[in-house]
């Protein structure tokens, strides 16, 4: 009963994303809600990004650099790090980050809507909620998640270039000279295949956070349930689509 339930929900928000892509592709977006919403998945969520991203490019240095530099290859720090973060660590610690911070808000909010029945109070008034509720969440994240993305990627390298010339005493200039042309060195290709990731996680977060709002049935006990399904089917199906898009991208 609850796996059904569960696969339920999910082909909910994947219809309800759908009429959203929809509503985009004609272009009926408001753009003071998309303002609102970009405000609350970027500058909102900035701060938890920059702690993770310092902390990130600091556990490679004590995990993996203390390692290169015993064995003489200290030189390709910078960009063993750079890849490791591009193809892999970014795009998905970014959308872990987003998942509890953006899509507990949008399941939270929406859910609240529904079982106060202010959703059926804007169909009466002749306004269709996914337009008016959803477009605009799920394009802010669309937007927004690239762009963490590549903040949370120059601060963690700039946080392992910082601490790996402080604990193993490599130039900076060594350190970005291997990001730039090393053996293992940060390339187009994989600055794109970060962007793809980041944009189709940003993509799943919203479709399934909304979706699991918009289908809450019950009293105010049930938003919790919701925002706590939400976020879980947001992780599963984002690291499974890590796998997906890995061996897509890079097998």
């Amino acid at each position: 009963m609850y796996s059904h339930n569960f696969f339920k929900r999910l082909l909910s928000s994947l219809i309800i994303g759908g009429q959203a892509i929809n509503f985009i592709f004609k272009g009926k977006i408001s753009k003071n809600d998309l303002f609102d919403q970009l405000m609350e998945s970027g500058p909102g969520s900035l701060l938890i990004v920059l702690i993770t991203g310092i902390a990130a490019g600091t556990v490679f240095n004590i995990q993996v650099a203390s390692q290169l530099t015993s064995m003489g290859v200290s030189s390709e720090i910078g960009g063993l790090l750079a890849v490791g973060m591009a193809r892999e660590m970014a795009p998905l610690l970014t959308a872990t980050l987003m998942t509890g911070k953006v899509a507990t808000a949008y399941a939270a909010q929406l859910g609240t809507m529904k079982v106060t029945e202010q959703i059926e109070a804007i169909t009466m008034l002749r306004t269709e909620p996914v337009q008016y509720l959803v477009v605009p969440r799920l394009l802010s994240m669309v937007i927004m998640s690239p762009i963490q993305c590549l903040l949370f990627l120059s601060v963690a390298l700039w946080s392992g270039q910082i601490w790996s010339t402080i604990f193993y005493k490599v130039p900076p200039i060594v350190f970005w000279t291997s990001v730039r042309s090393g053996n293992v060195s940060l390339t187009s290709t994989d600055l794109t295949s970060m962007l793809i990731k980041s944009v189709v996680f940003g993509l799943l977060i919203a479709i399934i956070a909304c979706g699991y709002g918009l289908t809450t049935k019950g009293g105010p006990k049930e938003v919790g349930t919701s925002t706590t399904g939400a976020v879980v089917m947001t992780l599963v199906t984002v690291s499974l689509m890590d796998v997906f898009l890995t061996q897509i991208l890079f097998g």
